[in-house]
């Protein structure tokens, strides 16, 4: 027991204090006061008392003690009965270890009435250790000297010391005053001197800075946060204060002391917000004034007030979609006329709305909605301040007092959560319930008033559904909302009908005018004019489907909008009605009868007026005309009948410039598309169809039931359906060929890929600084007169000094990446050229080895005789060399005067003006040795090698000695001196010299600036070798060209870092990777491969460059690397660094704040003291992050969030990632933390659970400290994940825009230096619209891991470079496609947020951020100068994973209201870009494959009837090539071919033709066609089913490095369904078309035809297993092939999943088929594999010559007889227990009967054994048929009983399929060589080695250990 004890003793001590040092590996770990239940509502003060218990357990156990004993009382007050969750734990943990045991270590009974004595004690002694006023009054000193003496970081020290101290001071205090109320106040008095109070308060008053705030501190104003000091801060605070217009708060509202009642305090005293939202709306709104105040200019004077233009200016942005509701609906807003608001009123009314958005929760989603309560709020509000007092709203009044959340939020929230829950978790039509969308939109209406205020809670709206009970009881609930999502393909024809109809109109027109030879007869006009009944029957399809589409709807949407469907429906019967009758009428009269007249009067009015409305509502420069005339109800009533009229999507036509460049853009398309289906498709066709039609009494080989009696119409249909097919899916390929040249040429305008490679950087460098200061530095005075004087050195040097601090800072950065070395670094470096030497220094990697090369010239001119001039010209020749020669030129000079004095300075200057005067005579070569310079260099070196180390007597001695000796050299034999014309001052130098005192007085060079000179000229003299390829890391090279290059693209010119825009960075996070642990680093893969070696394989250069960094050498060993703790935390975050984690995010996001803080130093420095800028610009290198106003600007302008979401559960379950993200907020100071606070607890005997939105940041302990806390009305998680952890947290950002960052994305610091002038954009001219979403760049940066990685970085790449810039100019339809893309912040909260979130319609929620921007007239650029990280999945099953996810997001998209009404309200043009760019691309690309399909079974068709012989034989006999040529068209039309012109396109601009050219090859080495293929199938698989029967998810794939072998049988889990199964589909048809089919051209005509069909089936068969690390090594395929033959055969059971059991994965594959319309599809598309069965039953020799359709019934008889045996053979066993005999008995006499008829068959018929083979082409796909029907009708097929034999029929068929696909595999790993290529081929060449190599050792290791 003691034993026990002791252990338990041990565990709490280690949770007291051992843990403060970040636990194991530098993981942070929060002890006892870390796991503080959140339950209890004052946890925070709790958690403060048991972290200074920790801090003085070694001081002072016993008041250790007493603290712990108060946390408890806490504790026990605030939750008596230990109800809340964890409380019990917690208490008992409190009570019955800490302080039992602290207590027995003391001895004897606690005496709780010495505590205070105690405490006061403690405090006093406290106080005196640490010396708290001289720690005070000497960080005072320090923070007013400590930025111009370089001390900062002495600085951040004291005051986080000072922090600390006062914390613990602090809380001691507190329990004084808690334990002093416990008894009476004269025994206080006793107990507590006055003195000794009066100290206590003084040090409580001095941690205001320790209260919790964000950014600004407002409830306890700081003095050592300099924000605070800011005059538009302060103007921000005072313009929200009180003021006499307002009425007086009730006595019962307490205000802080450190700050003033404002105009919050009266929202939350009348309305009942919640105190931590209000305490966050009032930093935001603050924050926001401040930031816009700061854009007008600084403010002066003492008391600052607010500008009346920033007010406003964010009253109008906050409230401008309150203004665009009113006047809509329409309705007055509750301000008669906004220009006569008053400031104060405005500001009222700002802090009232976002007072309301901030605790709305998931009515965020409802912007509308928000409206509607702003509008009765402020009205109440309007009453309120008629009062003398403020008085609660009526509105928001509650059981226990004033509550906005309850009364106002909760009832909304309730439906919304109750329609949901309706949702059966997205399995649900769409139809069947409301999503956010639904309940927003009722608000678009006036109809929404009749909910009244306070709600009226029995309103239909608040009416909850109802489940179906029972049959006569149908589900109710109420209905949806001007859109019905039902899921059906029509969606596609219903969004752009307008396409469909121009495309068959122009099908149907220019078919017409093949037919009749090209010639416009009266017959062709007559023709052609049958598209005017097309057109009507068309548009009366479309009224059809209007009607049809909002069912569902009717009971709840406008009746204006009910009233135009059936308007329009009636409309376009009667028009198509008369308009055909009219054509047909024509026809039979002729073109000279009255009909035909009347029909062209009728078409060419009806036409006239449909362009001339078209024109009015669609071309910019006819608009403005219809906007003037819309009072006239004719106007009114025609774009009431021409487009859906809403709140959204009013007014989204673009410039009349912009209109014409995309509409030109089209021409060019549709001109080439056209032609090419004139003339290649439909003209080739003519003449063979026209035959076709003509033959009769043509040959078929089977029962024709309808082709050979109605002109071959069979043949004809499939001679076309391709046709067809390619003539609508080839307008995106257009497009996309079109694009990439418009692309390439816009991106060869912005000057993308002038700066391609390491060697055009050092050719450009000397450009760089000018063209930094253009673009990325702002306007200097200085400089301006500099470039107006034409003093051009003066200006390069002034450039080149503000340039080298951001280059510098940008090189240490790639060091601390260790992407490179300390020598790569050192000669990175650029002097911050502020001496006094005349030119502009340059980084030594661009004058490294120069001066050797200039003296080989300079030897080489002596020996030839060359002049002076031409020496010089052969120098300057590389611009480089002659600055190196002139730095050491002027370097010298400069370093000796300052070290020499008298005669040796003047010996100086004699030796210099002699140089000089030579030159100018041009007798250098005369006057020099040149020979000879290798002894002056040597000397030099000797000199310089001395003078950089420290002083000291025998280094002064030698350095002496050394420039003596420089004397001699340069006097007897290097320079021929004329003393003739100085002869005094070289009598004095000789006389010195005679005397020994010529250096003899020498200065040590200590000063800074002088000793960097002598080790610059160090290094110059002594690097020989050239630097040409400095640096070498392909990656920072990468980062450094696009960097140079961008500064020489257009951009916004920067602004002072006051004066920029404020934004934030958004990233949400769930359970992803924080930071690589140690075990997962180690882990080794079945292969003996671990993450860690895998990194250090794929990245050796920064290998080593780690180690250098960590002090440790390149070849130690891991062991090693263990031993430190600090060693293991930077090999995690090397490692987490180069992975897809969420530690490489926020390094990267942080940079911003990095860049800020420089910029702003600087800017500081020099505005402040522009004469002694140079000279403080060497602290800029190192000291900027320490300085208060730098760090303080930077967070008032950037602000970063990481929403995870359940990191409060995380924490309480102890998980890694809740520490990683703990070490994350320590190791940096500006990151906050969002996160939802699960609280569950026991009210009136209940259980309840309340949700929280929290925010934290790490405190001064590096625990973490609770900034914001706001309830929520309940799980905020309703609909998709991603876009609910943004919305509970949207509320904690800041500035006016925000950057939605996912969490396995980079950045970069020298790309952080040009945030500011991106955020510019907002304001700049980029058409009609203000900017609302900035596209950024992305990279891939994942591109190296595997080749599968190139080809998605390639294929990013080109969509987010080439593609995403040319939809955004000049196509104008740019969409938000996921991050890096920056929000104008105040449109987007105000609107809905940043994403949709209703379950399953909006899963891909970022697009529809940009549809919702597009629709609320937003605009969406995209630039390209600057750049952000993006990492992409790397395995084959991730990159699926995610395409199908991405596809089957687009197949809901097709559903959406929001692609229904961008399709309908964009013009024609820009509909076609909007189709062609989102589901159109993933519609043709499903078109491929159908065309493919139609292909085949058209040439199958032909085969199996024996028509395509047939017609061949004619063809032959008549000579007629064109016939021929039809029936052997050779479908060699790939879409990959043309989609990869955009990345060849982009690669030649970016890398260069010869880079793009060897890349490009290298990826078909690698297969890339293959991959491509395979992702063809994975998008047509997932988007067709989703339309088909929903199943869209979303799936998560996994961000690590895929290293792992992939088994056989989880690959077939995957693929069966979405490859396998079409693959084989493809195979066969392919296999029937060789057996069957006619060909005239032979094999060689088969290949040609059937070459990329039979590419697109292997690809899709095998590429999941080319692409499978180790996927042919034979050990692991005989692994794969018993563990797939396990998972096949284990029937499994209740519980058993898919990956266990190919039972349970059967029923999961299923699961999608849910609906009666499901099933009636299902069956129709299974109906195809009938006519395999029903065309070679007639091929076969035993029913030849016979077409009788008796032969077809025999066929099914036997089918029949092999069903009843296949239910025969899978009888089970068990059931059948008593009769095992029997069983086997029947299966033996079974097999014997089958076997024999076969042979008695065979014998006795002409039945042959080719036959056999056949009848299995004719069975198998039957069969399948057969099953797929059977399970698409699942439910009846059990009640039948023969669920069990369609199981057993399906387990026949997957393990069919798998055999087919695993014996390649199995013969190809025989070769062992294929095992190597397939190593080879999926990764670089360094790990392959690597790979190699670890294998060996792990097999001797094995020999070793046996």
């Amino acid at each position: 027991m003691a034993r026990v004890e002791a252990n338990w003793e041990r565990l709490v001590r280690a949770a007291l204090r051992g843990e403060r040092m970040g636990g194991g590996y530098g993981v942070p770990a929060s002890g006892i006061a870390g796991n503080v239940p959140t339950s209890l509502g004052n946890n925070t003060h709790i958690d403060e008392v048991l972290r200074a218990a920790d801090e003085i357990q070694d001081e002072d156990p016993t008041v250790a003690r007493i603290l712990c004993e108060h946390a408890y009382a806490l504790a026990q007050n605030l939750d008596p009965n230990s109800e809340g969750r964890g409380v019990l734990q917690f208490k008992t943990g409190l009570m019955s270890v800490i302080r039992q045991k602290l207590a027995k270590r003391e001895g004897g009974a606690i005496d709780r009435s010495q505590d205070i004595a105690k405490l006061q004690e403690f405090y006093k002694l406290y106080r005196e250790k640490h010396k708290v006023d001289e720690l005070c009054e000497d960080e005072m000193k320090l923070r007013e000297s400590a930025v111009f003496s370089g001390n900062l970081g002495e600085l951040e020290r004291k005051t986080l010391k000072r922090k600390k101290v006062l914390a613990t001071l602090k809380v001691l205090w507190s329990v004084i005053e808690d334990i002093t109320r416990e008894i009476s106040p004269e025994d206080a008095d006793k107990l507590i001197s006055p003195e000794m109070k009066k100290v206590m308060q003084k040090d409580a008053a001095r941690t205001e800075d320790v209260v919790a705030y964000n950014i600004i501190p407002l409830d306890a104003l700081s003095t050592t946060n300099a924000i605070v000091t800011f005059p538009e801060v302060r103007a921000a605070i005072s313009a929200l204060q009180y003021h006499r217009d307002l009425p007086r708060l009730p006595g019962n509202i307490s205000v802080p002391d450190a700050r003033n009642s404002d105009m919050l305090d009266l929202l939350h005293c009348v309305f009942g917000f919640q105190k931590g939202n209000v305490s966050n709306q009032r930093e935001h709104i603050v924050h926001l004034l401040a930031n816009e105040q700061s854009r007008l200019g600084k403010l002066s004077g003492n008391e600052p007030k607010i500008d009346e233009g920033a007010v406003h200016v964010v009253f109008s942005k906050s409230l401008d979609n309150y203004i665009k509701w009113c006047n809509y609906l329409p309705l007055r807003p509750v301000w008669n006329n906004a220009e006569s608001l008053t400031k104060e009123k405005k500001l009222l009314y700002v802090c009232l709305y976002y007072l309301i958005w901030g605790e709305a929760g998931n009515i965020r989603f409802l912007p509308e909605c928000l409206c509607y309560i702003f509008h009765h709020l402020a009205r109440e509000l309007e009453e309120t301040m008629r009062k003398q007092i403020a008085e609660p709203a009526e509105s928001c009044i509650s059981n226990d007092g004033v509550s906005f959340l309850d009364q106002v939020i909760s009832p909304l929230y309730e439906i919304i959560a109750a329609e949901a829950a309706n949702n059966n978790n997205g399995r649900a039509a769409h139809s069947a319930w409301r999503n956010y969308d639904d309940f927003n939109e009722f608000f678009w209406s006036l109809k929404c008033f009749q909910l009244g205020w306070p709600w009226k809670l029995s309103s239909p709206f608040f009416s909850k559904p109802t489940r179906k009970e029972g049959l006569l009881h149908r589900p109710h609930h109420y209905g949806k909302t001007s859109f019905v999502e039902h899921r059906t393909f029509l969606h596609l024809y219903h969004s752009f009908h307008r396409l469909w109809m121009f495309l068959i109109m122009m099908f149907q027109g220019l078919t017409i005018i093949a037919f009749n030879k090209g010639s416009f007869k009266t017959k062709t006009v007559l023709e052609l004019l049958s598209l005017g009944p097309t057109y009507v029957v068309m548009k009366f399809i479309e009224s059809v489907l209007d009607i049809l589409m909002m069912y569902g709807a009717y009971s709840t949407s406008r009746r204006s909008a009910i009233t135009r469907v059936i308007w329009r429906f009636c409309w376009f019967t009667m028009a198509s009605l008369v308009i055909c009758y009219l054509y047909i009428k024509a026809l039979q009269d002729g073109a000279q009868s009255a009909p035909f007249k009347i029909y062209v009067v009728v078409i060419s009015a009806y036409a006239g007026f449909k362009i001339i409305v078209s024109l009015l509502m669609s071309v910019p420069c006819c608009r403005g005309v219809t906007n003037a005339c819309y009072r006239w109800s004719f106007i009114r009533l025609i774009q009431w009948m021409h487009q859906e009229h809403n709140y959204v999507g009013r007014g989204m036509h673009e410039r009349p410039l912009d209109y014409i460049q995309y509409v030109a853009f089209w021409l060019v398309i549709l001109a080439a598309k056209f032609s090419f289906t004139y003339f290649l498709q439909i003209k080739p066709l003519v003449e063979p169809t026209q035959l076709i039609i003509s033959f009769r009494d043509l040959q078929y080989q089977w029962h024709d039931f309808f082709s050979k009696n109605n002109h071959n119409a069979f043949t004809i249909l499939f001679l076309w359906a391709p046709v067809v097919s390619i003539y609508l899916l080839d307008i995106h390929v257009f497009y996309t060929i079109m694009s990439a040249i418009v692309g390439f040429l816009l991106g060869a305008r912005e000057r993308l890929g002038e700066i391609r490679s390491v060697e055009a950087v050092h050719r450009f460098f000397e450009k760089f600084p000018e063209a930094f200061m253009d673009k990325l530095h702002v306007p200097v005075p200085k400089r301006k007169q500099l470039l107006s004087s034409g003093q051009l050195p003066e200006l390069n040097k002034f450039d080149a000094s503000r340039f080298a601090p951001f280059w510098n800072e940008i090189v240490r950065n790639l060091r601390e990446e260790d992407y490179i070395n300390n020598t790569e670094l050192e000669l990175l470096l650029m002097p911050k050229n502020k001496g006094g030497l005349p030119i502009v220094q340059w980084p030594l990697f661009l004058l490294a080895s120069k001066v050797f090369l200039a003296k080989d010239i300079a030897v080489d001119c002596k020996d030839s005789q060359d002049s002076q001039d031409e020496l010089w010209l052969r120098i300057s020749k590389d611009e480089y060399m002659q600055y190196a020669v002139e730095e050491c030129f002027h370097t010298i000079y400069h370093i000796l005067t300052s070290i020499l004095d008298k005669e040796g300075h003047l010996w100086v200057q004699r030796i210099y003006g002699g140089i000089r005067e030579s030159i100018s005579k041009k007798n250098i070569q005369s006057d020099i040795h040149f020979s000879k310079l290798p002894n002056v260099i040597a000397k030099l070196v000797a000199v310089a090698g001395i003078l950089k180390e420290a002083e000291s007597a025998d280094m002064k001695k030698g350095a002496v000695n050394a420039i003596q000796d420089l004397y001699e050299v340069v006097h007897h034999e290097v320079l021929s001196v004329d003393m003739s014309g100085n002869i005094d001052d070289w009598s004095q130098i000789n006389r010195a010299r005679a005397e020994g005192r010529l250096f003899s007085n020498l200065k040590w060079p200590n000063d800074p600036g002088l000793k960097d000179l002598i080790k610059r000229l160090h290094s110059l003299l002594t690097i020989k070798e050239s630097a040409a390829n400095v640096p070498k890391n392909l990656e920072a090279c990468r980062r450094l060209e696009f960097f140079t290059n961008s500064l020489f693209m257009r951009m916004p010119l920067a602004r002072p870092v006051s004066e920029m825009l404020s934004f934030s960075v958004f990233t949400p996070y769930y359970s992803e990777t924080v930071l690589y642990s140690i075990a997962e680093l180690q882990k080794r893969n079945e292969d003996g491969i671990s993450t860690l070696f895998y990194l250090q394989k794929i990245y050796p250069d920064e290998w080593k460059n780690f180690l250098t960094r960590i002090n440790r050498d390149e070849n130690a060993a891991e062991s090693e690397l263990f031993s430190s703790a600090n060693d293991i935390l930077e090999l995690r975050l090397w490692a987490s660094y180069r992975g897809q984690t969420l530690a490489r995010t926020v390094r990267g996001m942080m940079y911003y704040r990095k860049a800020l803080m420089l910029q702003s130093y600087l800017e500081r420095m020099h505005s402040e003291d522009l004469e002694s800028a140079f000279d403080m610009a060497g602290l800029a290198d190192t000291h900027f992050e320490y300085s208060p106003e730098a760090r303080a600007q930077a967070d008032l302008k950037f602000t970063y969030v990481v929403t995870c979401q359940i990191y409060g559960l995380q924490k309480g379950e102890g998980k890694q990632e809740a520490a990683d993200i703990a070490l994350l907020m320590q190791r940096n100071e500006a990151l906050r933390i969002a996160y939802i606070d699960v609280v569950e607890s026991i009210k009136n005997g209940k259980p309840s659970t309340e949700y929280y939105s929290k925010l934290v940041k790490a405190d001064i302990h590096g625990k973490d400290k609770e900034i914001y806390s706001v309830k929520l009305p309940g799980n905020p998680k309703l609909g998709e994940g991603k876009p609910e952890n943004q919305n509970h947290a949207v509320i904690f950002t800041r500035g006016n825009a925000v950057q939605t960052i996912d969490m396995n994305q980079d950045n970069y610091f020298e790309e952080a230096l040009k945030m500011r002038n991106l955020l510019e954009e907002f304001s700049q001219d980029h058409g009609k619209f203000k900017p609302s979403i900035l596209g950024v760049r992305e990279h891939v940066f994942t591109g190296s891991v595997s080749s599968l990685a190139s080809f998605m970085s390639s294929q990013e790449t080109s969509f987010v470079t080439l593609g995403q810039r040319v939809l955004s100019n000049p196509l104008k339809v740019r969409m938000h496609y996921g991050h890096p893309d920056v929000f104008d912040r105040i449109f987007h909260i105000t609107r809905g947020g940043i994403s949709k979130a209703s379950r399953i319609i909006n899963i891909s929620e970022d697009i529809f951020a940009g549809f919702n921007s597009t629709l609320r007239q937003g605009n969406i650029t995209h630039h390209e100068y600057i750049q952000v990280g993006k990492g992409r999945d790397v395995g084959l099953n991730q990159i699926a994973l995610f395409e199908g996810k991405v596809a089957g997001g687009n197949g809901e998209q097709v559903l959406s209201r929001d692609i229904y009404r961008l399709g309908q309200l964009f013009d024609f043009f820009r509909m076609l870009s909007f189709y062609v760019t989102t589901i159109g691309f993933y519609f043709c690309t499903m078109l491929t494959v159908l065309t493919v399909y139609i292909f085949l079974y058209g040439k199958t068709y032909l085969a199996l009837s024996g028509v395509g012989e047939s017609i061949q034989n004619r063809a032959d006999i008549m000579q007629n090539k064109a016939l021929t040529v039809a029936l052997n068209t050779q479908f060699l039309f790939q879409i990959g071919v043309f989609t990869a012109i955009p990345m060849i396109l982009g690669l030649i601009l970016e890398a260069g033709v010869l880079t793009a050219f060897v890349n490009f090859i290298t990826m078909q080495f690698q297969l890339c066609s293959v991959f491509f293929t395979f992702s063809l199938g994975t998008r047509t698989h997932y988007f067709g089913r989703t339309i088909l029967h929903g199943g869209a998810k979303y799936r998560a794939t996994g961000r690590g490095f895929v290293v792992r072998h992939i088994k056989f049988a989880e690959n077939y889990r995957l693929y069966s369904r979405s490859h396998f199964v079409k693959g084989l589909e493809v195979a066969l048809l392919l296999v029937i078309f060789l057996a069957y089919g006619f060909n005239d051209g032979g094999a060689i005509g088969y290949i040609l035809l059937s070459v990329s069909s039979w590419f697109m089936a292997l690809s899709w068969l095998f590429a999941p297993y080319i692409f499978n690390p180790s996927g042919f090594e034979w050990q692991k395929v005989v692994e794969d092939f018993r563990d797939w033959t396990n998972w096949l055969f284990y029937r499994g059971g209740i519980g058993v999943k898919g990956e266990e059991s190919w039972e349970a994965w059967w029923d999961e594959e299923l699961g999608h088929i849910q609906t009666f319309r499901g099933r009636i599809l299902e069956t129709i598309l299974s109906l195809r594999f009938f006519i395999f069965q029903y065309g070679v039953v007639y091929h076969m020799d035993a029913s030849e010559p016979s077409t009788a359709l008796l032969v077809y019934w025999v066929s099914w008889a036997v089918l029949g007889g092999l069903f009843v045996l296949l239910m025969v053979f899978s009888l089970n066993p068990k059931a059948m227990v008593h009769f095992q005999l029997l069983l086997r008995l029947v299966k033996s006499i079974a097999l014997l009967v089958v076997l024999a008829g076969l042979i008695v068959a065979i014998v006795s018929t002409r039945l042959s054994f080719t036959d056999v083979l056949a009848s299995i082409l004719a069975y198998v796909p039957t069969g399948w048929g057969i099953l797929s029907i059977a399970v698409a009708w699942k439910p009846i097929v059990k009640r039948l009983g023969l669920w069990k034999t369609v199981r057993s029929l399906g387990r026949l068929y997957d393990a069919g399929m798998g055999m087919i696909i695993f014996v390649p595999i199995a013969i190809c790993s025989w070769f062992p060589f294929i095992s190597t290529f397939q190593t080879r081929l999926l990764f670089n060449q360094a790990f392959s080695r690597g790979l190699e190599i670890s294998l060996i050792l792990a097999g001797q290791n094995q020999n070793t250990g046996a």
